[in-house]
């Protein structure tokens, strides 16, 4: 309890403090001081054309950051919250252009982790948090992770252990359409549409994003990475990594490999994503090959990141 006390008083006070949530670790600030966002984008190195997401407590804190809550939105919310379901919804006044970069909408989600509810609470604050590593970089899921980042440029980093889902939330908004899915993440496509019927996927990324996680290179290791692919030959002396889905199915010579689920549960590979590709790169490798999941529930989210860790840098 002293030290959510604490992280609450540095996120009062404008500083910032990583905490876990069930999706990847958030570092955050209070949502309401431009001053305390603009600190989360100079630590990350996080263009500020890129937005946020704020992090409420509750339905009734969310609605006060909102002009409208679609019916639909609502159905989603009242379902799915606290989880990893972020919703892009019209922002309020009280919202700074920073965090939206100058959109009119606002990313908003209820975290699913008792230390971030705690946080909110004993705050009394919103907060914005992308995840609390550097900008393009492979997402956080405990607290180590962000340690080696940032060590002391960081007020403070509240250890929760590892996050349960391990990809971060997905996220939902409203077009002249109807809603509109932007990003694959813990909530599957097929999740949503139970309850609100047909979503439209969106498909490509801009330099513009409507929301975070959208540009073509992201979640990417040092390392060079790309698909598997049984027809490339590779020079003699790489030393290759794979991140396998279920086992080693290449016959490329390896020198590393980590498998996301020797059983193929969806869950459990998307929740040792991100760990097993910072080990990977931490093995001192010239390439990692990676290979895709099945494209359905939570493979959407694994394939999604896979693809923009593989992105043009």
């Amino acid at each position: 309890m002293k030290d959510i006390q604490k992280a609450a008083r540095i996120i009062q006070e404008g500083g910032l403090v990583a905490f876990p949530t069930e999706t990847v670790y958030g570092l955050g600030a209070d949502a309401l001081n431009p001053m305390a966002v603009a600190k989360i984008f100079e630590v990350k190195n996080r263009p500020q054309f890129d937005p946020l997401i704020v992090h409420v407590a509750d339905l009734r804190q969310a609605e006060i950051l909102v002009t409208s809550f679609p019916k639909e939105a609502l159905k989603l919310a009242e379902l799915f919250w606290p989880g990893p379901l972020t919703l892009v919804l019209p922002k309020s006044s009280q919202v700074p252009d920073l965090v939206t970069s100058a959109l009119p909408t606002v990313a908003l989600r209820v975290p699913d982790h008792p230390l971030a509810q705690e946080l909110i609470r004993e705050s009394g604050r919103p907060i914005a948090a992308p995840s609390a590593n550097l900008f393009g970089q492979v997402s956080p899921t405990n607290a180590d992770h962000v340690r080696q980042t940032f060590g002391n440029k960081v007020e403070m980093i509240l250890d929760g252990g590892p996050c349960r889902v391990g990809v971060e939330s997905t996220v939902v908004a409203w077009m002249t359409s109807g809603p509109v899915m932007l990003r694959p993440g813990g909530i599957s496509l097929e999740e949503i549409e139970s309850v609100i019927g047909k979503v439209d996927l969106h498909i490509g990324t801009e330099d513009k994003p409507l929301a975070p996680g959208l540009l073509t290179q992201h979640y990417s290791p040092k390392t060079p990475i790309s698909f598997f692919d049984q027809r490339t030959r590779f020079q003699s002396g790489l030393k290759i990594g794979f991140l396998a889905f279920r086992q080693n199915n290449t016959s490329v010579p390896i020198q590393a490999i980590e498998v996301l689920s020797t059983q193929g549960d969806l869950r459990v590979a998307a929740a040792n994503l991100f760990a097993a590709l910072r080990r990977l790169d931490n093995e001192g490798l010239d390439l990692i090959l990676c290979e895709a999941v099945p494209e359905e529930g939570l493979g959407r989210a694994i394939n999604d990141r896979l693809r923009k860790a593989c992105g043009p840098r």
